[in-house]
């Protein structure tokens, strides 16, 4: 075999086995997950890990490095050697890297995160449209519901949304000021997540705006086409900001036949709030002066045909939030949107084939010495 014939060898054999590969791949992908091999039907999730393909450069230029530094035997008849006849094992040099390299290609195809793209031009979905309205004020911070307001409705709010799938759900958060936090949505997910980071911080909380946070509300709801239209106002206070009356906003809701569930989170105007720690890192609490109106919560439900609920600790939270929705009826929607689904299997599998069958060669057939 003449010199340059060999070192074309693995590139030779990479070559060889990439093709096979592909169409493995290929077949996982459109047989067995039932993906059509066509533009749009697929992404990768993380493109930025196409700079791994470098890696397969290496391992194949490794092959070169390696085979300059074995060690050689020194014979005295070298012309009678090279006028031999090459085996049938000589051309399989360079098989065992050819098999590496696209193994290491195809799991660089698995760690870009392929991914199916399932569109929905019109999917029925049964659920119902809510809005969350949820209080910001730094009176949140009161230790009466366990660890404190603010954290215990975080919690129960995020269970609250793993348990209703088929509903769209916005979020406003209101202290001084209202902010639409996320407008109707069903990815539940992203939902969670802005929810998840929520800090009573996040916007000026010197005030209780509950009527521009029920307006603000009732604005996500207006293009709505749901039977059920719902917001769960939450709220530890009463209103003494903003520039709409919760009555107000509790008027033009029972005009959108929207009704207004609400949770008053604590039940007298004095609660325990942490003001620092003691010497040894435990919190110390001292009593202020919140004032609560549950008459006006109690006033915007029964305007809206919804239900007031008083609330003093977290089971009473959970249940409140439990029971707001069970007696609704639904109603259908159109979502629109895209589904993802994992295709990196397809390159995994493949790739774990290559490099058991590189370890038998190596081990067995193709095993060299010295």
């Amino acid at each position: 075999m003449k010199p340059w014939m060999r070192r074309l060898l693995p590139l030779a054999w990479t070559l060889f086995f990439l093709v096979p590969a592909g169409y493995a791949a290929a077949y996982f992908v459109a047989g067995v997950y039932d993906v059509p091999l066509a533009e749009g039907s697929f992404r990768f999730e993380r493109e930025w890990a196409a700079l791994l393909f470098v890696a397969p450069l290496l391992l194949l230029g490794a092959h070169y490095v390696q085979g300059a530094q074995r060690p050689r035997l020194l014979v005295s008849r070298g012309r009678t050697l090279a006028g031999l006849k090459p085996g049938w094992r000589s051309w399989l040099e360079g098989s065992t890297t050819g098999l590496r390299v696209v193994a290491a290609t195809l799991l660089v195809f698995a760690l870009m995160g392929p991914q199916s793209i399932h569109a929905r031009d019109r999917a029925e979905v049964e659920g119902i449209d809510i809005v969350l309205v949820l209080d910001l004020s730094r009176s949140m911070e009161a230790g009466d519901v366990q660890p404190n307001r603010f954290e215990a409705l975080k919690q129960v709010t995020l269970d609250f949304l793993s348990r209703r799938p088929n509903d769209r759900i916005g979020a406003v958060v209101f202290g001084r000021e209202a902010f639409t936090l996320m407008p109707l949505t069903t990815d539940k997910e992203a939902l969670r997540t802005v929810i998840r980071e929520l800090q009573l911080d996040l916007i000026d909380g010197r005030g209780t705006a509950i009527g521009n946070g029920v307006g603000t509300a009732l604005n996500r709801l207006r293009r709505s086409n749901a039977k059920s239209k719902v917001i769960i106002l939450v709220t530890d206070g009463d209103s003494n900001a903003g520039n709409v009356s919760p009555d107000q906003a509790a008027e033009l809701a029972a005009t959108m036949e929207v009704k207004i569930f609400s949770i008053l989170m604590g039940v007298s105007d004095d609660a325990p709030v942490k003001q620092g720690t003691d010497f040894f890192g435990r919190p110390v609490f001292g009593m202020m002066n919140h004032p609560v109106n549950p008459e006006l919560l109690q006033r915007m439900s029964d305007r809206t045909e919804g239900k007031f609920f008083p609330v003093s600790d977290r089971r009473g939270l959970e249940r409140s939030f439990h029971s707001i929705l069970d007696e609704l009826e639904k109603t259908e929607i159109e979502d629109g949107g895209r589904v993802y689904g994992e295709l990196f299997p397809a390159f995994v599998w493949p790739a774990i084939s290559l490099l058991f069958l590189e370890l038998l060669l190596g081990l067995g057939l193709l095993r060299r010495w010295p």
